[in-house]
Parts: structure tokens; C-alpha cells; sequence
């Protein structure tokens, strides 16, 4: 394991294993891997790429049972900000 950034500053990304992709293009994850996040056969999972245009640099799974309580923690405060400055130019007209 090796951590980038320390418990005490907040979350952390950590390389946990390293996996290879077979001849059809599967990965297996390791059982511990899968145990600690709660991964049990059926799960779905959403692929994520990083990275710029072509480029991707990484591949991030999120438990897709996950994403809508991520996606709303992420798109909540921009669209209260949208609708105040949407507020802000009506009441300025």
C-alpha cells in the first residue's frame, strides 16, 4: 500500500493492488480488495477515465449503488449557486 496523503489531513488514495487483464480483457479484483469494499458478485460498477481528450491516464471503479448520492453531493451546490445568480439577475432588471 502506498499512501498519498496522511489519515489525519482527510481522505486518501492509496494503490491497494496490482492487477492484470487477460487475453479477453478481464480483470479480476483480488478477494481482499473486494471484501474491504464491499464488493459481492452482481455489483454493479461505473467506469471513470481521467485524463485529456484520448488520453486516459485513469480508470476508476465507484460502486454504481454509489453514484447518485456522489453526483448530487457534487451537482447540488453548483446548481443552488446557478439559480442564486439567476435570482440575482432578475431581481437587478
Amino acid at each position: 500500500m502506498v499512501p498519498t496523503q496522511s489519515a489525519e489531513r482527510g481522505p486518501s488514495c492509496t494503490i491497494e493492488a496490482v492487477v492484470s487483464v487477460d487475453a479477453r480483457g478481464q480483470v479480476v479484483l483480488p478477494k481482499d480488495i473486494r471484501e474491504r469494499a464491499g464488493i459481492t458478485p452482481g455489483d454493479r460498477l461505473a467506469v471513470v477515465f481521467w485524463g485529456k481528450e484520448d488520453d486516459v491516464c485513469c480508470i476508476t471503479l465507484i460502486k454504481a449503488s454509489c453514484l447518485n448520492g456522489m453526483v448530487t453531493a457534487l451537482l447540488s451546490p453548483m446548481a443552488a449557486e446557478i439559480a442564486d445568480r439567476e435570482l440575482d439577475q432578475e431581481s437587478s432588471r
